[in-house]
């Protein structure tokens, strides 16, 4: 459905909502020809639509799948698109010691370890206490990836929602729209300016944020991804994780509510919104204020607003 909505001087904000990867994506782009933005916008739902596919581990044609079904078997060459996603995701896996990690464990039922209960309970304890982002091996002159722990596998969940907001952002572009936002499921990614050349903000862009506090916030060129405390899951947090940050000054003990990372692209916002929920106000914040380029919002159960030293909320 378009939807087409006029700000000033003639400018006009195209937006399209439909569902993509099982959420609701809204594609808005800034122009003046309407057959012009229909069909950017069949641009991006392909290139969305196509990272879904590619990073599917369902088919025979996978090449996930097929890394998957290869774990503690063999190298797997992986086409150079997937290659590199892998690659950043462990590389972000050790940024957050673990807290995000594209790796898990699935118990293979036709394995002889498992004849008996017992067997069974002990190979599933030893497989995840193995399996983790280090046990992934990456062959860059081979452009190979090895799953070194039988029963391993990989998955794009926590990151692949923002990885095709910012593969449709530079298809769109590509065609010659300088200005929009894709909002996937209320993770934003954000180019040039509205149409009254004013910024884009959190507000603008994700009206259904307008009333949180830190809503001004000018995010054009950005992403932004929002990761919300869920309370009917329960987060086990290793001590040994925790303790691998050292900040030095402590904050209130108190529960997240919510995170929101704002960041150069969609994929490291929305792969790095969860694991700052998960290791605490304290130490994520610690976490981003050690990195460029990247900034958080934390709201405590309190509803008091925590932010990384880059931003400034007034």
């Amino acid at each position: 459905m378009l939807a087409i909505k006029t700000i000033s001087h003639n400018s006009i904000i195209f937006r399209r909502s439909v569902r993509l990867m099982g959420d609701q994506f809204e594609i808005s782009i800034v122009g003046n020809n309407p057959s012009w933005a229909e069909d950017r916008f069949d641009d991006a739902v392909a290139e969305i639509n196509r990272i879904e596919k590619l990073l599917s581990a369902f088919g025979e044609d996978s090449c996930i799948n097929e890394i998957n079904r290869n774990a503690g078997i063999k190298p797997v060459k992986a086409n150079a698109e997937i290659f590199r996603l892998i690659d950043r995701s462990l590389q972000i896996s050790a940024l957050t010691h673990g807290a995000f990690d594209i790796t898990y464990y699935t118990a293979d039922k036709d394995n002889s370890n498992f004849d008996t209960v017992q067997n069974s309970n002990t190979a599933v304890k030893a497989g995840v206490s193995n399996v983790n982002y280090k046990s992934v091996e990456l062959n860059a002159i081979e452009q190979t990836v090895f799953l070194k722990e039988t029963g391993m596998r990989i998955g794009f969940a926590s990151n692949s929602k923002g990885y095709a907001a910012d593969r449709a952002k530079y298809i769109l572009q590509l065609q010659g729209v300088s200005s929009g936002v894709i909002n996937a499921g209320g993770d934003l990614l954000t180019w040039g300016a509205q149409p009254d050349n004013e910024p884009w903000t959190i507000a603008t862009a994700d009206p259904s944020q307008e009333k949180q506090s830190f809503a001004n916030i000018a995010i054009s060129n950005m992403a932004v991804a929002t990761s919300v405390n869920n309370e009917k899951y329960v987060t086990i947090i290793d001590k040994k994780l925790l303790g691998s940050f050292t900040p030095k000054k402590g904050f209130p003990v108190s529960k997240i509510k919510s995170v929101s990372i704002i960041s150069t692209t969609a994929e490291l916002a929305d792969a790095m919104a969860t694991p700052v929920l998960a290791i605490g106000i304290n130490a994520g914040l610690y976490l981003i204020n050690q990195l460029n380029q990247i900034g958080a919002v934390i709201i405590d159960d309190h509803d008091r607003v925590y932010t990384s030293k880059n931003i400034n909320i007034n």
